[in-house]
């Protein structure tokens, strides 16, 4: 009987692609209702500016010291290999390029949401659990409006922060140790300048905003259907620390696509 009862049960259950499509619908329907909430004015300032800070500021220790150490650490094999084979005049264009382009923004946007991607799928969460998002919507207040607008915007406006203090730490980080392995400060300079440009940099904030979308979206959809139970909190906290990471890497290959694309193809 057990049996038959569950596979029963299994069977109603909808597939890994049904899944994935109502994740999808659902992370895109509270993007554009909060996206709709900000335009229209409904959004408090105040809540905005505290997720403000808690998205963005709170999260910059933990962003400079992984991009510190990863700066370093890079810096560290490519002064070593580049000087022997002749070419470390192009250390530092290249760890700046790295940077701009790809560890800047990815590194940022991964320490978000380890950090407040999570908070805000578990402080959501435990408010489902706890009925006061039912209390919301029996006083006729947007739950959207009231917890996702302000933590929507506030995601979008910080990233772009976040990403520009990932690309400082970790390239003074690799400046320090390039400098440590021989590599007059000057020199590493010189290649930054002679390498990156503005539109390097401006490539990598295109890509801090998408990902403050996606982590914003996904750790308030998370939140938003979480389950009745503590246990339900934790599975929501998780999952969106897990996808939004995921989500993050996968959409980071296709913003290259479109960002590099024409400028890779041209002789």
């Amino acid at each position: 009987m057990n049996e038959a009862g569950t596979a029963t049960r299994s069977d109603t259950r909808p597939g890994m692609l049904a899944q994935g499509m109502i994740f999808v619908g659902d992370s895109w329907g509270i993007a554009l209702q909060g996206i709709a909430c900000a335009l229209r004015g409904r959004i408090s300032a105040k809540d905005t500016v505290r997720q403000m800070a808690a998205i963005g500021v709170d999260s910059l220790p933990i962003i400079i010291a992984t991009s510190v150490s990863t700066g370093a650490v890079l810096a560290y094999y490519m002064t070593g290999v580049l000087l022997q084979l002749g070419a470390g005049s192009f250390t530092g264009g290249t760890i700046a390029l790295t940077f701009l382009l790809e560890l800047g923004p990815v590194l940022a946007a991964v320490m978000v949401a380890a950090r407040s991607g999570a908070a805000i799928a578990a402080e959501i969460g435990t408010m489902v659990v706890t009925e006061q998002v039912d209390a919301l919507r029996s006083m006729a207040v947007s739950p959207v409006a009231y917890l996702v607008a302000p933590r929507l915007v506030a995601c979008v406006a910080m990233m772009p922060l976040c990403g520009l203090v990932s690309n400082a730490a970790g390239i003074g980080g690799a400046i320090v140790m390039a400098s440590a392995h021989g590599l007059p400060v000057a020199t590493f300079l010189e290649s930054m300048q002679m390498m990156a440009s503005e539109q390097d940099l401006l490539k990598g904030l295109i890509k801090t905003v998408w990902f403050g979308l996606t982590i914003a979206a996904v750790a308030c959809r998370q939140g938003m259907r979480t389950e009745r139970g503590a246990a339900g909190v934790g599975r929501a906290t998780t999952s969106s620390v897990v996808l939004c990471v995921v989500l993050i890497f996968i959409s980071d290959f296709f913003l290259a696509q479109m960002l590099m694309g024409a400028s890779v193809a041209q002789p």
